[in-house]
């Protein structure tokens, strides 16, 4: 019993958190919602450990027909994902308490930010298709007042934009529910969950409509539209959780339909797996083109988002333990990368109002230590070794070669080596800029400093973390590789 109440804490204890925030909350007291606010997140790190050192369990809450059950289960990929969620949270909560000081109402983030924690908690833990679109639902709801927060015309559209891909992408995703409910009875997520009669042409089907529905919210063409537009109006720490996280839930998805419910072996060699090695490798290239074109710093970010994230889509779509196992290093990877990137764009924008790539020449000068952080989670992001981001890449060509998809073993590894040198020059630019303006630099006035030590830490864990990773992948190699071994 002890166990069962364990994951309902995990879930309810932030959400309770968030909605208590809502109604006690009082202007004058900062400070105090500050601490409330670290100590919440703090609890919930502990909460998560524990629930990922206790054996493994299923929970039914509630059942609503014999076909629609609310069900829980702390696997491996569930652990993988809270802890994932819970130290990105902490981190960029942390952040937040400077960055959004001189802010109108922060207690409406916080509220949410909370609130969003607990249903991400409870999308990790979903034990069948219906529980994890209940909450990938509510992770959408939760999420919206993070682009809007600003409340400027623009924020508004943009969060409309959000919502109108999130809701396109979730009618997708339920058309192939639907579908596939009558195909794997319950919908749970264990291996051979598919009938022994199911009709082949639905299942297909309905694997498509999963893929582009759970595909929307990890960046995927053709409905990568709004992450270009939501992050640039978003506050830093919202574009931080939105690219690192958010994203990832979109891949989660994927991975609990296709590799779970379905079955890889069932899609290998299939029409849906030409079309998802398709996209992915269009969005892996597009986005990189994007990027390498954006002059505007957040919206620059946003389109590599979008390009790396689907470089886990491609190893997904190979459809072995190989290109399973770099998909989930790679989903770790990027998360750390990608928060920390934006955290310096958050401190460079907060410290100088400068949002623009031209304009950061030469700030490293004044902001070196903000600079160097960056530096180092982009050549992780680029894939030098020994950075973390070197391991994923490595993992996905070489499964990609290993593979037996066709021309793409070989276009594959080649657009994603085209895409490393692009983001080299998107990225690696910006570092060369900041330190050796060269003779376009005019000296600012008055002179930019670097963030509050509450900004900085932040940035500098996971700028450390983007090395330490890829020093020490071994242990989270072997982790993946087990739990990739048990699906296929």
């Amino acid at each position: 019993m002890g166990r069962e109440i364990l994951l309902l804490l995990q879930i309810l204890f932030p959400v309770i958190a968030g909605c208590l925030l809502f109604v006690f909350a009082r202007r004058n007291n900062r400070s105090i919602q500050n601490m409330y606010v670290v100590t919440i997140l703090g609890i919930e790190v502990i909460l998560v450990l524990c629930s990922c050192l206790s054996k493994e369990i299923t929970v039914e809450l509630f059942c609503l027909t014999p076909s629609i059950r609310l069900v829980l289960c702390n696997d491996g990929l569930s652990g993988l994902f809270g802890i994932l969620v819970v130290s990105v949270w902490l981190l960029v909560g942390i952040y937040s308490l400077r960055y959004l000081k001189e802010t109108r109402k922060p207690v409406m983030f916080y509220g949410f930010y909370l609130i969003a924690l607990g249903v991400l908690e409870g999308l990790s833990l979903a034990g069948n298709l219906v529980s994890f679109y209940l909450f990938y639902e509510w992770m959408t709801l939760m999420t919206v007042p993070f682009v809007f927060y600003n409340r400027t015309g623009e924020s508004i559209r943009a969060s409309r934009k959000y919502l109108f891909y999130s809701v396109a992408g979730a009618s997708f995703a339920l058309a192939g529910i639907f579908l596939l409910a009558g195909n794997a009875e319950g919908l749970y997520f264990a291996k051979g969950a598919l009938n022994e009669n199911a009709n082949v042409t639905e299942v297909l089907l309905a694997s498509l409509l999963l893929i582009i529905g759970f595909g929307t919210k990890a960046g995927m063409f053709p409905m990568h539209g709004w992450l270009p537009t939501a992050h640039p109006v978003a506050p830093a720490p919202a574009s931080a959780v939105l690219s690192g996280v958010i994203t990832k839930a979109g891949v989660l998805g994927i991975i609990r339909s296709l590799y779970y419910v379905i079955g890889a072996e069932y899609l290998a060699g299939t029409y849906v797996q030409t079309v998802f090695l398709t996209l992915a490798l269009v969005t892996v290239f597009m986005g990189s083109m994007l990027a390498y074109k954006e002059k505007v710093l957040k919206k620059r970010l946003a389109y590599s988002t979008v390009s790396q994230v689907s470089y886990v889509l491609f190893g997904l779509a190979l459809f072995t333990p190989a290109g399973l196992v770099a998909a989930l290093l790679h989903m770790v990877f990027h998360s750390v990368i990608k928060n920390g990137l934006f955290l310096f764009a958050g401190t460079v924008i907060h410290e100088t109002g400068e949002e623009r790539v031209e304009d950061l020449r030469g700030m490293g000068k004044y902001m070196p230590v903000t600079f160097w952080c960056f530096t180092f989670a982009s050549l992780a992001l680029v894939g030098i070794p020994p950075m973390s981001g070197f391991v994923s890449k490595w993992y996905l060509a070489k499964g990609a070669m290993e593979a037996s998809v066709g021309a793409f073993s070989y276009i594959g590894p080649a657009v994603l080596l085209i895409s490393a040198l692009l983001t080299a020059g998107y990225l690696l630019s910006i570092t060369a800029d900041g330190f050796f303006p060269g003779k376009d630099f005019v000296d600012a006035t008055p002179e930019p400093k670097e963030g509050h030590v509450s900004m900085v830490i932040p940035c500098g864990i996971f700028a450390v973390a983007a090395l330490l990773l890829g020093i020490f992948a071994e242990p989270l190699v072997e982790f993946v590789t087990t739990l990739g071994t048990g699906l296929l």
